[in-house]
């Protein structure tokens, strides 16, 4: 399979009170003076009644902060994010060498270079030289790209759509470099709400944005795609991995779906701009591999255009979810069995401390471990779509669930 990648607060003891007994003969020190104990005794007795209580005190403090650490476990069951101090929404990374790369949302798809995943990063340029040669949406700047390589040659998907709207566009350009410069736009692999293609279902009903390609061992490569509407589908590719399987019957796969509306539609909501049924927020899906599993990430919850006077209700801003399988085609289900499509989901990442609203997430294979990136905010700075940053968290997997760490 191809990724995107190939304290202790201690406090000072209490004085000894003299009239501690030796245990062992009932006397007090004054008593042991007055039968002449040597000095250098009673000194030693002395340390040993002081780090008794010394360790005591150490005893509870370390209990104290263990109870503390417990309570905040159970309060947001996460670790802090490793900080990049990087601006990104919508991150994708690979690892070239000893270099890594970072493709994120901004004028043509920017590029960013670093020696290691906490930066720096530098910015280098940008995917395309123009804009998409896809004739709707927000073609000055992409979204949501996502880069693989194979055999040599970098391929960058991208889609190109409008706020709320499902009129969308996956496409892909390519390249011999990872860096900037020499990508050419293939444009549109497929298309929702209009273009060539979008009467054919699921492309009636869900919205071609977020693209995720895997790469199977046997070497087929699946587009894994969709925001809101519908939820999530996965398509398989043509060898050339710029363009589908086949366009009349794509073999689609259902594989997410938040069933329940999160809030009140659009009163102008239609089958192309707003869900008449209400916003059914899940996207940004992304696919890895571990120990025989697949694992279908996604982002659950609003993430954009948030207003800092009435953010959404807590548990429903932006988290990353998981689903696992056996197939890459799924069905992907949570630690209960529950199916994803039905609204199953493992919580892997959310809010917490200063880390708000995390999601857009991908995983990158860096050596034998696995990464968890993702963008998210910080109220303190702003709740902006231009104020997300890039943080990461490494994963462990316990009996097969992957686990955020510190």
């Amino acid at each position: 399979m191809i990724d995107r990648s190939d304290h202790l607060s201690r406090s000072a003891p209490p004085p000894i009170d003299p009239r501690v007994n030796d245990i062992r003969q009932g006397w007090s020190l004054r008593d042991l003076w007055h039968h002449s104990i040597p000095r250098r005794w009673i000194r030693m007795l002395a340390l040993l009644g002081l780090f008794g209580l010394f360790s005591v005190v150490l005893s509870g403090s370390l209990q104290q902060n263990q109870d503390a650490d417990v309570a905040h476990d159970e309060v947001t069951g996460f670790p802090p994010t490793r900080q990049t101090q990087q601006k990104t929404h919508d991150p994708t990374i690979i690892r070239v060498g000893d270099e890594y790369y970072l493709y994120n949302v901004g004028e043509h798809m920017l590029i960013h270079t670093a020696p290691s995943m906490a930066g720096p990063w530098k910015h280098i340029g940008k995917v395309l030289d123009a804009n998409s040669v896809i004739p709707k949406g927000d073609r000055a700047a992409p979204w949501a790209p996502t880069v693989i390589v194979v055999d040599g040659t970098y391929y960058c998907y991208y889609s190109v759509s409008k706020a709320g709207c499902r009129d969308s566009a996956i496409g892909v350009a390519t390249s011999d470099s990872p860096g900037p410069g020499g990508w050419h736009d293939h444009g549109a692999i497929i298309q929702t709400g209009t273009g060539k293609g979008s009467d054919v279902e699921p492309y009636t009903i869900s919205n071609a944005i977020d693209p995720s390609t895997l790469i199977t061992p046997d070497g087929q490569a699946y587009l894994t795609y969709g925001s809101y509407w519908q939820g999530i589908y996965q398509i398989p590719l043509a060898e050339d991995l710029i363009s589908p399987m086949s366009t009349t019957e794509p073999d689609a796969r259902h594989l997410a779906w938040e069933p329940k509306s999160m809030a009140l539609p659009n009163r102008l909501a239609n089958t192309i701009c707003g869900d008449p049924t209400g916003p059914h927020a899940i996207e940004g899906a992304f696919i890895s591999y571990h120990d025989g599993w697949y694992y279908l990430w996604y982002s659950h919850g609003f993430c954009c255009n948030l207003n800092e006077k009435n953010l959404p209700p807590p548990g429903s801003e932006y988290s990353i979810r998981v689903g696992r399988s056996k197939s890459a085609r799924g069905p992907f289900v949570d630690k209960s069995g529950k199916d994803l499509v039905e609204g199953g989901g493992e919580i892997v990442y959310g809010s917490n401390g200063e880390t708000y609203a995390p999601g857009g997430q991908g995983v990158l294979r860096d050596g034998d471990n696995d990464v968890l990136y993702y963008h998210y905010l910080n109220k303190t700075v702003g709740i902006a779509f231009s104020d997300a940053y890039l943080g990461f968290n490494p994963l462990k997997y316990v009996n097969g669930w992957p686990v955020a760490q510190a």
